[in-house]
């Protein structure tokens, strides 16, 4: 089935009534249609003139920028020779000065289905700064690429707060950005001028290789549909010193550290297997981030059945096990990580300093989500209510 995006429905159906306004544009290398002809230079053919400023999230403007903190500068669309203010720089909340040459904020940005992805805080801080600068935003929804199904994981704990997680969401949201904006919108408080042009085609059990798109890396270390299908779960060795696989060329499907023998971490699961997924010992060695230059064993997460498959709870057992049996060579990375410098990163990706703890004791995985099942069907609740796709 061929899905069209909120940016291609918008060039089937232009909207009249931004006509005579003045136009900024949130986006980043992904913001395509099906052509792969990028957003600003469609949004000019529509509104001739009337684009003014362009907004990149974390990782630039290319989708240059390899790893957390480091940060894109402001610069000049060389196309269309017009501003990009980067909102991953000194500043990640959009100031008075980058809206005053806009009336009307266009959003064309893809969300990866998990709350740590650092797009969809970009997104909210720039419908906070719509509704305290007296502008309107204009969403072009894309399809989650995990799917719209599914909702896996603990609801953020406020105590955990951060640029990877500012509201109670659990880690597999199961909404497409569009769904997220009307949810931080209408439930979170935001409140500002908000329109959302919808997908046409897409339903809710679609994986991105469904929908007859191209994929667009959306960040250096997500270059395929894969990479993002485990990324809910497997982006938590962020917090460890355990190679999530950054400076290989598989990030986030592969896992490991030098000090890992695959064979025990196989013998310590025993009967926990994993549903949908077979793990396939691998040995690499990263050219950039952690274990630079020297080799690591792990494995590579192959998933086999996406139905089955549940990314957050198969890296949190995979995490357990890793803390059981390398007792004395697993650690914990230390701040500072996304801007926060007190924190513990692992607490502010998993979103719940007790969830920690808990791995550490060795408390049971079954156990951990009957503790946060809770809080999850107060989130299905209300998700409900944002739903925009059958």
């Amino acid at each position: 089935m061929t899905v069209k995006t909120g940016l291609e429905n918008l060039y089937q159906h232009p909207k009249t009534h931004l006509k005579n306004y003045r136009l900024g544009l949130l986006c980043n290398p992904s913001s395509v249609d099906r052509q792969l002809v990028h957003a600003r230079m469609i949004i000019n053919q529509l509104y001739p003139g009337q684009l003014k400023t362009l907004y990149s999230p974390q990782h630039g403007f290319y989708a240059e920028k390899q790893d957390n903190m480091i940060e894109s500068c402001d610069l000049v669309d060389p196309h269309l020779n017009i501003p990009v203010f980067s909102l991953y720089g000194e500043t990640r909340v959009p100031t008075r000065n980058m809206f005053d040459a806009i009336d009307f904020l266009i959003i064309d940005l893809p969300d990866v289905g998990t709350r740590v992805y650092t797009f969809s805080t970009t997104v909210s801080y720039c419908l906070e700064a719509a509704k305290k600068y007296d502008k309107k935003v204009l969403l072009l929804d894309r399809p989650n690429p995990v799917g719209g199904m599914l909702v896996e994981g603990n609801v953020l704990h406020p105590d955990c707060h951060s640029f990877v997680g500012r509201f109670p969401v659990p880690m597999r949201h199961g909404l497409t950005m569009g769904e997220l904006a009307l949810l931080y919108n209408e439930y979170f408080g935001i409140g500002c001028d908000l329109e959302i042009i919808p997908l046409k085609g897409w339903r809710r059990n679609m994986l991105f290789k469904d929908t007859g798109l191209y994929w667009v890396a959306p960040s250096p270390n997500l270059p395929t549909p894969d990479s993002a299908l485990v990324y809910p779960g497997q982006v938590i060795w962020e917090g460890t010193n355990v190679s999530e696989g950054r400076g290989t060329t598989q990030p986030f499907e592969f896992f490991g550290a030098p000090f890992i023998e695959p064979e025990k971490i196989l013998k310590f699961l025993g009967n926990h297997n994993l549903p949908g997924a077979i793990l396939r010992e691998v040995t690499f060695e990263p050219t950039a981030n952690k274990w630079k230059g020297e080799i690591c064993r792990g494995f590579q997460i192959h998933v086999t059945d996406h139905k089955r498959y549940r990314p957050y709870e198969t890296s949190l057992r995979l995490l357990q096990a890793v803390i059981l049996v390398y007792k004395n060579e697993f650690e914990w990375k230390l701040p500072p990580y996304e801007y926060e410098f007190k924190k513990h990163p692992i607490d502010l990706i998993i979103g719940d300093k007790s969830l920690r703890q808990s791995l550490e004791s060795g408390m049971e995985l079954d156990q951990l989500k009957w503790v946060w099942d809770e809080n999850l069907e107060k989130f299905l609740t209300i998700r409900q209510n944002v739903l925009l796709y059958a």
